[in-house]
Order: structure tokens, then C-alpha cells, then sequence
């Protein structure tokens, strides 16, 4: 990964004030403005997944996702991995890629996430999942809120939460082959706690960078990697949660 992305730096909790007051105001309103404009992407990128999703899946078993869905093969694979292959072209082409390439490659990842999503409104109610929608929202807010403004310094969570990431995705390719419900329910109640706190950690992360970031030409590339990794969180928060507020169809 690229330096912006390093939590090992130094500084957390701290605010370059050189020059004084006038620069700390300065300061805080870039600072604002910067992660405004993060969770403006993120928010209009999950906006985005969601519509292509309930027109993807419209028309219940006669859409074109059911179609996907059923028939399987290797359309089906390459539409659920594809959000995959856009993040690893997103961190590995970070440097190399313009700002204007990053934003299409933003927009292309958030559509195909709503392809690959789509079969949810096959499987769950449509008024279970705005419930957990709404519920996520709640917890997503308040769990970014208090990484931003907390004192204290969760650096330290880096590491814990993507050794959990890991074992969250080894778990979960061994219960596709062990099919236990109980497994999959303790799977997804630590989905939940792990991107949980990875929302709190992830915000007072791109809090610290912008110290980093700021009057460079990487900003606005920090602004699009910042709204993915935002974006990840919610995401999967949400696809978690279904597992237990989701009510079947």
C-alpha cells in the first residue's frame, strides 16, 4: 500500500497551530472540508450500490439477477469477484493512476458492488432490509463520530482488526463447504464488531493523514481511497447485520 495508508506514522492527536490561531483555523476548516468531501463520496457511492441493486433484482425471480443467481457458472463468479479486482486495481494502481482514472474506477467498483448485492432483494424482505439499512446508518454514524472526535489514540486497533478481516474471509470460504448455520451466525456477529470498530478506526486514521495529505497533489486521491475504505466498512456492517434482521422471503 501506499505511504498515505501507513499507521505507524507519528502525530495523532496533534494540530500543526505554526503561525498561530489564524493557522489552526486554517487548518480545521481544510480539515472539514476534507472529510466532507470523503463522506460525500461515500455516502453518494452507497446511494449508488443501492440503486443499481433494486433495479438489478426488479422484478423478483424474473430479473436479470435471479437470472444470474440461478444459472450460475462463470458470469456469476466474475460479478460477485469483481469488487474485489477493482480494490486491488485501486491500491496497487494508486500512484500510477490520474485523480480523473481513480474516480471512474471509484464509480465502476460501486456498480458492480450493487450487481454483486443485488441478490439480497431475493433472498430477504424489502422492509427488512431498509430496516437494517436505517440501523446501520445509526451505528455507522455514531461509530465514525466518535472516531473523529476521541481522544484517544486507536492506532493500535490496525493490526487486531485485519488479522480479523483475514479470519473472517478463511472462515467464511470454509463454511461454504460446511454449510453450519451456527458457524455462519458466529461468523457474522464478529462481521459486525470487527468493521465496527474498523469504522472508528478507519475515521480517525483519515482524520490524522490529512496532516500528511493536505496542499499536496495526492488530496484528492486520498479523498477517493479514504471514501472506499469508509465505504468497505458500511458495507459489510450492513451485510452482516442482515444476517440477523434480515427476515426471508
Amino acid at each position: 500500500m501506499s505511504d498515505w495508508n501507513d499507521t505507524q506514522r507519528t502525530g495523532f492527536g496533534s494540530v500543526p497551530r505554526a503561525g498561530g490561531d489564524i493557522a489552526g483555523v486554517t487548518y480545521d476548516e481544510g480539515l472539514r472540508k476534507h472529510m466532507l468531501s470523503i463522506y460525500n463520496y461515500m455516502s453518494s457511492g452507497v446511494l449508488w450500490t443501492g440503486i443499481v441493486a433494486i433495479l438489478f433484482s426488479w422484478g423478483g425471480m424474473e430479473s436479470p439477477a435471479a437470472s444470474l443467481a440461478l444459472n450460475g457458472g462463470l458470469l456469476f463468479w466474475a460479478v460477485k469477484l469483481a469488487p474485489l479486482a477493482f480494490i486491488l486495481a485501486m491500491s496497487f494502481g494508486l500512484h500510477k493512476m490520474s485523480q480523473t482514472t481513480l474516480q471512474i474506477v471509484f464509480w465502476a467498483f460501486a456498480t458492480v458492488m450493487g450487481l454483486s448485492l443485488s441478490t439480497i432483494f431475493l433472498v430477504y424482505t424489502g422492509e427488512s432490509i431498509a430496516v437494517t439499512f436505517f440501523a446501520t446508518a445509526g451505528a455507522f454514524a455514531g461509530l465514525s463520530l466518535w472516531g473523529y472526535t476521541t481522544k484517544k489514540d486507536i492506532s493500535g486497533w490496525g493490526s487486531f482488526l485485519f488479522m480479523g478481516v483475514i479470519g473472517l474471509i478463511i472462515a467464511s470460504v470454509i463454511n461454504i463447504f460446511l454449510g453450519s448455520e451456527t458457524m455462519a451466525f458466529v461468523i457474522s456477529g464478529i462481521g459486525v464488531l470487527v468493521f465496527a470498530g474498523l469504522t472508528a478506526y478507519d475515521t480517525q486514521r483519515l482524520k490524522n493523514e490529512y496532516q500528511y495529505v493536505r496542499g499536496t497533489e495526492f488530496a484528492g486521491k486520498a479523498v477517493i481511497m479514504g471514501a472506499t475504505s469508509l465505504y468497505l466498512d458500511f458495507v459489510n456492517m450492513f451485510m452482516f447485520l442482515l444476517q440477523f434482521l434480515g427476515s426471508r422471503e
